[in-house]
């Protein structure tokens, strides 16, 4: 029943997908009860000013100048909360803090080279540390693909001879699953990864032994 109120979403592990969620719930509930209002008060006035004899006669209403200031001033106030929400949310994800810490990332068909600071590799594995900042580089070796990561939800597009990049703070440890989200060709659909979250210390330990 839980999963039915969070729209089937998967499990927000960092804080950033926390606000991302925020917002989302936030719009689908301003939603529901603008359906349900909006529907209610159609029914309502179809049935109190239907016509009730052949000798109804229809009145001859201009304009309501408190309703049109209404319908018109509620709206705007609702599209100017969602945009300031959904722009800060924006420059959240697009502010990576000082401290976070670089994983190179190269999108091929169909896989992901990932590269550490201290030269340490891995193939569809992208370890990284619980509560630190993490900036994903991203880059790609032949076609366009798109880096997504539901749980954390950051998505990307690896353009062929350009940077990008997402970045996220995993809450605990614990493994997600990266997806491919871009048509890349005949293995796109087992074009997957794994976000292996370590403890601070566990993840320096494997540093060490995994580096170059």
């Amino acid at each position: 029943m839980d999963r039915l109120f969070e729209f089937m979403l998967p499990e927000a592990k960092s804080p950033t997908a926390d606000s991302t969620d925020a917002l989302f719930h936030f719009i689908n509930e301003v939603s529901l009860v603008l359906l349900i209002g909006i529907t209610f008060a159609l029914i309502y006035f179809a049935i109190k000013y239907r016509r009730r004899s052949e000798d109804d006669e229809t009145p001859v209403i201009t304009h309501n100048n408190t309703l049109e200031i209404t319908w018109s001033v509620v709206p705007l106030l609702i599209c100017f909360v969602i945009f300031g929400w959904g722009y800060t949310g924006w420059l959240n994800l697009k502010s990576v803090p000082d401290n976070a810490y670089e994983i190179q990332v190269n999108g091929f068909k169909w896989g992901w080279n990932v590269k550490y600071a201290n030269g340490a590799q891995t193939l569809n594995e992208i370890h990284v540390p619980e509560g630190r900042p993490v900036k994903i580089v991203l880059q790609s070796s032949d076609v366009l693909h798109s880096f997504f990561v539901p749980d954390y939800r950051v998505k990307h597009d690896v353009v062929p001879g350009r940077y990008t990049y997402v970045w996220f703070e995993a809450k605990e440890a614990g493994e997600s699953i990266v997806f491919c989200t871009e048509y890349c060709g005949t293995g796109h659909s087992d074009m997957l990864a794994k976000v292996i979250v370590h403890t601070e210390e566990d993840f320096q330990t494997w540093l060490e032994k995994n580096g170059g």
